[in-house]
């Protein structure tokens, strides 16, 4: 479908915008970045490394998720910090793929003179006591996790000259460090924080970096480990001797939590590729679930629209959780629960006003509020995209739809998984008397606005969700509850919505009362329940979005410069909203345009089956990479499609 004249505008010279641009260095021009999609992720469940088809680690956070980085030449390629391993003949073919039904990436190399493979993985084990992973001593006994990078350099056929350099910046490139010798390779010693390096192979040691030059012959391999020492801890789990039992148990650990999945419809591949990946963005220890683990990644090359990812959304996890419980992952459920009960405890009177409500739109992965937006300008930004930011104004917004998907998952969890316990539902009516009292209000809505509050139609349909849900958990299992006037209120908003939420000039359900701007989040009216996939209006605004939105099988969540939302530029398509509409139309009973809008949108994966936020004009990928509200809303499109089909 082509966009309509008043589809989003674009530059005129879309190669001015798309094309990823190098940071212009006063030394002389570099490279430019590999783009986005060109990246695999590996991880261990506290933190995650970005590793490209050319073999670097270009982004990795030492500890967990959100902690300052000390690879970040995805930032800023001159000095950011890199581990790169590579061939020093001319490549002529690169392939990256994952080990099967796992996230072991595998990154190979075809010269004229032989083939060699990387394995790169951050080592788990599936603990003994079950429902977790940790590190084992050679007994078998749990020990505490280690985090660990593990390179594995395998020539497979001919022979091959390689080189290694790894070259940490700790803090976002801010802070120095030191490099001293080690028994098994080098530490780098750096602001509370150490990384010690395990090699089979020599290393040369510099002021900052370590290199080594290494030759295999077919069969031979080269082992690298890094690994982030904890403060006054003596280990030498860096020694390279103990990588292949490594290989082994993270192979078993990913094999054995995807044989919990339920699914085994047509799209299984992408389906685990993309539950696999939301596995990633997990934090084990508290049971917290990002929306991406890189910051800063554009949404329109050369913009401002950069923006910190590595935070816990609320809404972002709840639709997460959605996705996992489809599949039969409970214990990824369970796991937030707790954590989400641990934020309603922590929560007090003050919270509790028309300005933030009880809980915040955003967490850190331990619960903590604060994470003030600042921005890195000694930092280039990917293809020269400023500002570089850390942390997130967003999280003192008032997005009044995050109660909606929140209680929406609890009622899942409630139904498929664990019910929830007295003092959960105690805090389920706190939060529900709350959004009784405050529900018709302004907010920045689901998009995170900084252009001022607006009556969004989605916040106030995911409000409805919200006490709806609350009343049919009452009325199932009996709960108390104050009935009356839940389903009251209930009952105004519905009405407010098609009295106030529908444009009868654009035939549509539109972004918010103040005028008719479209926006793709109300394709989710039926999948909520609000309304029947075959109402006549909710068709009528399936028909406008196709119309001014979409654009092939990509769509857009809104038009920026008829709805400005206090950030310059503008940006690409949004990859949920693509999956959003794929569900539309197999709810509405298109199901061969669902399914090519749905194998249309498989194209546009990168080559292990990720996806960034959006995609640009030139089907680049862009934005925080990858993303949880991709895979998770690729999850249910397929999920119920498939159903649908039979």
């Amino acid at each position: 479908m082509s966009p309509a004249p008043d589809a989003p505008a674009r530059a005129e010279d879309p190669a001015s915008h798309e094309d990823p641009v190098p940071h212009e260095d006063p030394d002389g021009p570099t490279a430019p970045p590999l783009e986005i999609a060109q990246h695999g992720l590996i991880g261990d469940l506290r933190t995650a490394a970005l590793v490209g088809t050319d073999g670097t680690i270009d982004w990795f956070c030492a500890g967990r998720f959100d902690a300052p980085s000390v690879f970040g030449a995805l930032l800023h390629p001159e000095d950011g910090g890199s581990w790169a391993l590579t061939p020093t003949c001319t490549v002529s073919g690169t392939n990256q793929f994952y080990f099967p039904d796992s996230n072991v990436l595998i990154t190979r190399f075809l010269t004229e003179h032989g083939v060699v493979e990387i394995q790169d993985f951050m080592p788990l084990h599936r603990s003994t006591g079950g429902g977790g992973s940790a590190d084992a001593d050679d007994l078998g006994h749990r020990v505490e996790h280690r985090q660990r990078i593990v390179r594995r350099v395998v020539c497979v056929r001919g022979s091959m000259d390689l080189e290694t350099t790894v070259a940490p910046r700790f803090d976002y490139a801010r802070g120095e460090h030191e490099v001293r010798e080690d028994e098994h390779g080098a530490r780098f010693c750096g602001p509370g924080l150490d990384l010690a390096l395990g090699s089979s192979v020599p290393l040369e040691l510099g002021e900052r970096d370590a290199t080594g030059t290494f030759s295999l012959q077919e069969g031979e391999e080269a082992t690298f480990v890094l690994h982030v020492v904890r403060p006054d801890e003596e280990s030498d789990a860096h020694r390279p001797e103990g990588a292949q039992p490594l290989f082994a148990h993270t192979v078993d650990y990913w094999r054995d939590w995807l044989a919990s999945s339920t699914y085994t419809g047509r799209w299984r591949e992408m389906i685990h590729r993309s539950a696999l990946t939301l596995k990633l963005l997990t934090y084990e220890p508290t049971g917290a679930i990002i929306a991406a683990p890189t910051t800063s990644l554009p949404e329109e090359l050369g913009g401002e629209r950069n923006w910190d990812y590595r935070y816990v959304w609320m809404r972002d996890a709840a639709f997460t959780i959605y996705a996992l419980i489809r599949l039969g992952f409970t214990a990824e459920a369970d796991a937030f629960m707790g954590w989400l009960t641990d934020r309603f405890r922590a929560s007090d009177e003050a919270d509790d006003d028309a300005d933030s409500g009880p809980l915040q739109t955003m967490y850190r992965i331990d619960g903590d509020k604060a994470m003030a937006e600042e921005s890195l300008d000694h930092l280039a930004g990917y293809a020269g995209s400023q500002p570089v930011r850390i942390g997130n104004g967003a999280a003192t917004q008032l997005q009044l739809d995050v109660y909606g998907e929140l209680i929406d998952s609890v009622y899942l969890f409630d139904k498929y998984g664990t019910p929830v316990s007295w003092e959960t539902w105690q805090d389920l009516t706190r939060v529900v008397e709350w959004l009784c009292e405050h529900w018709d209000q302004p907010d920045e809505g689901i998009w995170e606005t900084r252009g001022g509050r607006q009556d969004h139609v989605f916040s106030r349909l995911m409000c409805w969700v919200a006490i709806e849900r609350m009343v049919r958990m009452a009325r199932r299992r009996g709960l108390p509850a104050d009935l009356t006037r839940w389903t009251s209120v209930r009952d105004d908003i519905y009405r407010q919505i098609m009295e106030r939420g529908w444009s009868d000039e654009r035939g549509a359900f539109v972004q918010h009362y103040a005028d008719g701007v479209l926006d793709a989040s109300v394709l989710l009216m039926p999948m909520v329940k609000f309304c029947s996939p075959k109402d006549p209006r909710f068709l009528s605004t399936l028909e406008a979005i196709e119309e001014h939105l979409v654009s092939d099988s990509l769509v857009h969540r809104y038009d920026p410069e008829a709805s400005p939302d206090g950030a310059q530029g503008g940006e690409g398509t949004f990859s949920i909203c693509s999956f959003w509409y794929v569900e539309a139309l197999t709810r509405a009973g298109r199901l061969e345009d669902a399914r090519l809008a749905l194998e249309k949108m498989f194209t546009y994966a990168n080559h292990l089956g990720l996806y960034a936020e959006q995609i640009s004009l030139t089907g680049q990928q862009l934005g925080n990479f990858p993303q949880a509200f991709t895979h998770f809303s690729l999850i249910s499109a397929a999920y119920n499609l498939d159903r649908a089909l039979g």
